[in-house]
């Protein structure tokens, strides 16, 4: 049953991307309501396979299952409002994959307890700043592109038609990075309360990473406000600060789990 719902959710994101592709002007209650299902079905899944009573577990495939499904949700939501949809071409097929990885390959890993309503706290801001700055990523991938085309002079329909003018395109981008610097922000501090020893949680590189994406992140809103940072310098800054977010949980949680045996706690 497991299998054959998340085969569900996986053809129905496959499908949003398809759409998104295929008529990159024309949004449609159908799309809408195949994201809504895919993702409810995603959640139910993933939330049988990490949640066990007062429980988590969480390894790779499972954190990426998780990260990509908040950012889904995110951009559910926020396309209602903000013309975002052409980021479905990436971030829908990408949740399908990564759903369908922690279907076939769970991890095996001891279940850690979430009693502590500060650690929900934590993990919940973690979640969506990450899902924020994820989009904002696939916005700033989207932005660069916009970019490159139109000084080539490339106004591809199926590429250019979909997207908003480049200075929306900008102003959705900044909106989304100082969101999600502000709940980053409200992660790291969140963080302080349950850590006791950073070495022996095995928290200190990520803890550092972690900072230094917060630093990039915020020297770069502080480059828009002071210099208006915008373009091509907007689009390296965004990257480089998602990249190292990225390397901060995956790349920490790769080497602690499957070269070291270990697991944060």
């Amino acid at each position: 049953m497991t299998l054959a719902l998340i085969l569900i959710a996986v053809l129905s994101y496959a499908a949003c991307g398809w759409r998104v592709w295929r008529y990159p002007q024309h949004d449609s209650t159908l799309e809408r309501a195949l994201a809504g299902v895919a993702i409810v079905l995603h959640a139910a899944v993933l939330g049988h396979q990490a949640l066990q009573g007062g429980a988590i577990r969480i390894g790779l495939p499972e954190a990426a299952s998780l990260f990509t499904l908040q950012s889904a949700v995110l951009l559910w939501l926020l396309s209602w409002r903000e013309p975002l949809r052409s980021l479905g071409l990436t971030i829908y097929p990408l949740t399908g994959l990564a759903a369908l990885w922690a279907a076939l390959e769970p991890s095996l890993l001891d279940a850690a307890p979430v009693a502590d309503w500060k650690l929900r706290w934590h993990i919940i801001l973690s979640l969506f700043s990450a899902g924020l700055l994820t989009i904002a990523a696939m916005q700033a991938g989207a932005l660069a592109l916009q970019d490159r085309l139109l000084h080539r002079h490339d106004l591809s329909r199926l590429l250019l038609g979909g997207l908003p003018p480049l200075q929306t395109m900008e102003r959705l981008l900044f909106q989304l990075i100082a969101i999600g610097f502000l709940l980053l922000s409200l992660t790291l501090l969140s963080g302080l309360w349950f850590v006791h020893d950073w070495f022996a949680q095995h928290l200190a590189h990520k803890t550092v990473l972690s900072i230094t994406a917060w630093l990039i992140f915020g020297t770069l809103l502080w480059g828009r406000w002071r210099y208006g940072w915008r373009g091509r310098t907007a689009i390296r800054w965004s990257l480089a600060g998602y990249a190292v977010l990225i390397l901060a949980y995956f790349g920490s949680k790769l080497v602690l789990e499957q070269f070291l045996g270990k697991h944060w706690t």
